[in-house]
């Protein structure tokens, strides 16, 4: 007949309590790193990704358009100077 060791079954629960409250700690901290650190990066202006990439495909798109307004000003030149 096995009996259960009162002292141990206390270690045991205490443990498990010990890793809950590492793991809420853990939790925790990386919440406050988080937020800390988009707070460091607000203050410091940076843009978020998907700003960068929506004013780099304005950029792109102005140009294509630049290229396509110069080569229509090269045609009506070439037009005008016949």
């Amino acid at each position: 007949m096995q009996t259960r060791n009162k002292i141990l079954d206390d270690i045991s629960q205490l443990m498990t309590n010990a890793m809950g409250v590492a793991q809420g700690a853990k939790d925790e901290a990386e919440t406050a790193m988080k937020s800390l650190m988009d707070r460091w990066l607000a203050d410091r202006d940076f843009v978020t990704r998907e700003e960068f990439d929506a004013v780099r495909t304005m950029a792109q798109k102005a140009r294509e358009e630049n290229a396509a307004l110069t080569a229509r000003i090269a045609a009506l030149e070439e037009k005008a100077g016949k």
